[in-house]
């Protein structure tokens, strides 16, 4: 645990701490922030404050009185849910505002994890309930320049498989031989892991009808064949398998099964790669300027351009989400649709941008990463200009 890291954060955010609770480890951040085992039985509530300044205060149940033994800090158990309450009271002391894993509205899903009932008491406590986003932020969506590096190394060996899996496609529908969704998900799955990559799920492979479908997963026996004329969506992310804190790289491309594409698709396609750049150019903008961004406005870039062709109502998703060690990682998304995120995109984190327009005939997407550090923002890979043709 960060101690003096996290009480600098917490005094310029202008909080008087920042209040941890969890049973049957339903608030895995809180475990990550705090270096906590997650071995250990968690049937009772804790609580661990961390004030701005001074030393952290702990309160758990005498049945599990070891639950936080791991940290620092002066330890109070309680028994009674009477109890309980009086000693959280005095737990705060004079804390007027706290942080917690709270999010109003549940506007930032991954952060909303404390049951509203704990808020309330919190709240009848006279202490007001801040959101920890943008803390958790902080502590678990920046990376180091190693776990940079992983990434780049990832998108390396991503890259590498794509294309082979393009020219794979390609030398079949050639030689007139016959070629399916899973049949391309599966050649990038070995070629995943010959070159020492991990997916957690996918990749996305899906031609026509069924590339209007974000989250399309083909299967052996519900998969439709890669034919002349169709086009095709591939979406693919992985990380290294080691290091174990390797952060993922995640890609969209476009291809097309012939010479010359026709001219809805190819319309299609320019429009997505124009909101694709928009947003790039929010981001370096608003970064080289010194400004505050916030994960809606790079959203507000593409949608706008997408708004402005006339296909607003068929780009559905948000235009970008963090990236970690988890391909949704806990960092700024890049999304006024989904949810308002005002996070700001902070230096040393990762995020996918993304948009897609998806008709009912077929769908096209058209995804990058970006990374921010403290020189600037990047796109950390190639960027697709035209489409592939098989």
């Amino acid at each position: 645990m960060k101690l003096e890291e996290i009480q600098r954060s917490l005094v310029d955010a202008k909080l008087d701490g920042w209040l941890f609770f969890d049973h049957h480890q339903r608030d895995p951040l809180a475990y990550q922030v705090l270096g906590l085992s997650t071995t250990k039985m968690c049937t009772r509530r804790w609580y661990y404050f961390i004030p701005a300044s001074g030393e952290p205060r702990k309160l758990v149940h005498k049945i599990e009185s070891f639950q936080l033994d791991s940290l620092p800090g002066s330890k109070t158990a309680y028994a009674s849910w009477q109890e309980q309450k009086r000693l959280l009271g005095e737990m705060l002391g004079g804390a007027k505002r706290v942080a917690m894993q709270y999010s109003p509205e549940c506007a930032v899903m991954h952060v909303a994890l404390v049951d509203a009932g704990t808020i309330e008491i919190v709240r009848s406590l006279g202490v007001e309930v801040a959101t920890s986003a943008n803390l958790i932020q902080s502590f678990q969506a920046c990376v180091t320049a190693a776990q940079r590096e992983s990434h780049y190394e990832a998108g390396r060996r991503v890259d590498e498989t794509l294309r082979e899996t393009w020219n794979f496609i390609g030398d079949r529908l050639r030689a007139g031989k016959r070629i399916t969704e899973w049949e391309a998900q599966e050649f990038i799955k070995t070629g995943f892991t010959r070159r020492g990559l991990f997916t957690d799920h996918g990749p996305n492979v899906s031609v026509n009808a069924n590339s209007s479908d974000p989250h399309y997963d083909p299967k052996q026996d519900a998969c439709s064949d890669i034919k002349p004329g169709d086009n095709v969506l591939i979406d693919l992310w992985a990380k290294l398998t080691e290091p174990t804190n390797a952060i993922y790289y995640d890609i969209t491309w476009m291809g097309y099964c012939g010479t010359t594409p026709p001219a809805d698709l190819q319309n299609i396609f320019n429009i997505v790669t124009g909101a694709r750049d928009a947003a790039i150019n929010r981001v370096n903008k608003g970064i080289d300027s010194g400004e505050a961004l916030c994960g809606f406005q790079v959203d507000d870039a593409a949608r706008a351009h997408i708004r402005d062709a006339g296909y607003v109502e068929y780009f559905y998703h948000r235009t970008g989400h963090s990236i970690g060690t988890d391909v949704h990682g806990a960092g700024a998304n890049m999304d006024n649709l989904e949810t308002h995120d005002e996070r700001r995109v902070i230096p040393w984190t990762c995020f996918s941008i993304e948009p897609g327009i998806y008709l009912p005939a077929f769908g096209v997407r058209s995804e990058v990463n970006m990374f921010v550090d403290d020189k600037g923002a990047q796109v950390t890979g190639a960027v697709q200009d035209k489409l592939v043709l098989l």
